[in-house]
């Protein structure tokens, strides 16, 4: 993996834990997660706009295929994910959610999309995975916390993580659909599915607006900025080596929660964020 591809993905680990935070802060719900949905929107629409003027892509139907799958994927991701934040810690369901992450990325990049990583970048894949399960502690414990429902979100929300990874990394590497043209056009298929659901809390959307202006403005911009760094390396960086090497975010969410939300079992999961760190190492060596 180049240097400039570690460059996009650590600086895009640090913005997508950031936004995480944020979101776990507000307290999030449905009526958030549209809010700053619109909100990015409007303030991408320009440099998507521009992008496309500029690179003037040959979009075909696929394209928009692939962007509608994406669209409809990341409105689960982010349902997903909001529910497990508002059932358990950010140190508990944020490390689970991009830990299990890889391990299906990377075993999809294999099988469907014929990439062949080395068995040393493997090796930190899994080691990636283990310092998440590290991190998120025992299943007793789990059980007598109750905080089981959250980790089930947390699984279902890594599934998508892989799932939307391997349908934008075809976007981008395979039809050459710009990165920020496909984040803005996800989030706009997004906006459009949550709607509905949105309008039906017309007193809760001014409530949080109200009540969250700042932070909804914030992940509006970090959210699709920590993707199209992302989506960036991508394009000249195979899919099963970036989609494990962005799990560093997990020790810097771990790190937010316990010290900035004062969540628990910090030394415990300094240890797995060390076993995260090795396979950081693994993927860069490999």
């Amino acid at each position: 993996m180049s240097g400039l591809a570690l460059a996009l993905i650590f600086a895009a680990a640090f913005v997508h834990a950031s936004w995480n935070y944020l979101l776990k802060r507000s307290g999030g719900g449905t009526a958030f997660v549209w809010l700053f949905a619109v909100t990015s929107a409007v303030i991408y629409a320009p440099l998507a706009a521009v992008v496309l003027w500029w690179t003037q892509p040959a979009l075909t139907a696929m394209s928009f295929v692939l962007m509608a799958a994406s669209a409809v994927i990341h409105t689960a991701y982010f349902m997903l994910l909001d529910r497990g934040y508002r059932t358990g810690d950010l140190s508990l369901v944020y490390p689970l959610a991009r830990g299990s992450a890889p391990l299906v990325t990377v075993t999809v990049a294999v099988l469907l999309l014929g990439e062949q990583p080395s068995s040393i970048a493997i090796a930190g894949a899994l080691l990636i995975a283990a310092g998440a399960v590290v991190l998120t502690g025992n299943f007793r414990s789990l059980r007598e916390s109750g905080s089981l429902a959250a980790v089930v979100f947390a699984l279902l929300t890594g599934c998508m993580i892989a799932s939307y990874t391997v349908v934008d990394k075809l976007a981008v590497a395979a039809f050459f659909v710009p990165p920020l043209v496909q984040d803005w056009a996800t989030n706009l298929g997004r906006v459009a599915i949550t709607t509905p659901l949105a309008l039906r809390q017309r007193q809760e959307l001014r409530a949080v607006w109200q009540r969250c202006r700042r932070e909804v403005i914030a992940v509006a911009v970090l959210c699709p900025l920590s993707y199209i760094l992302v989506l960036t390396a991508m394009v000249f960086t195979p899919v099963s080596y970036v989609a494990p090497a962005r799990e560093i975010s997990i020790l810097i969410g771990a790190l937010f929660g316990a010290h900035l939300l004062a969540e628990e079992h910090a030394t415990r999961r300094l240890f797995g964020a060390a076993a995260m760190l090795g396979g950081i190492v693994c993927l860069a060596v490999g």
